[in-house]
């Protein structure tokens, strides 16, 4: 209550927090197709961050509780298996880059790496070659933020 009068600032981690789990929440419901809308930063009063594209790729890498299946199976069809590259793609497209974003886009590749070398046999298509460019790009991405970063914190110190 006195904390405004006597200068104090308030707590910003809190509010980053309960931001970070709305948006965790939200991308727990969504399917591929709002979760495109999402990246691309179509929702209203849903902006993109990057809490929310690693979310995206954790729920598109991480196994159900219930069944133990991922996200993405071998039988599913030929349709969400596009739609969840494409998503990745989009999303190493991406601004909202960070080290943990990098992270789960190897663990994507990783993962699913026999059912996209399957995919793009069948298909004539080159995700494996789109995707592991992709994952070059975020990489350069992440480095020039870094680099921007240090640029600002060396500015900042003089």
């Amino acid at each position: 209550m006195f904390g405004s009068l006597l200068g104090k600032k308030k707590d910003t981690s809190s509010e980053s927090q309960i931001k970070d789990r709305v948006i965790v929440e939200k991308i727990a419901t969504m399917n591929l197709t709002d979760m495109r809308t999402y990246i691309k930063n179509r929702i209203k009063d849903f902006q993109v961050c990057e809490t929310g594209t690693v979310e995206v790729m954790k729920r598109l890498t991480s196994k159900d509780e219930t069944s133990s299946k991922l996200y993405i199976n071998s039988d599913d069809m030929d349709s969400k298996k596009k739609k969840a590259f494409d998503l990745v793609l989009l999303i190493a497209t991406s601004k909202k880059v960070s080290m943990a974003l990098v992270e789960e886009i190897q663990k994507f590749i990783e993962l699913y790496a026999a059912m996209i070398a399957e995919f793009d046999r069948a298909h004539k298509e080159i995700y494996a070659s789109r995707l592991s460019d992709a994952l070059n790009i975020v990489i350069n991405n992440v480095n020039e933020l870094s680099l921007l970063q240090n640029k600002m914190n060396v500015l900042g110190e003089k």
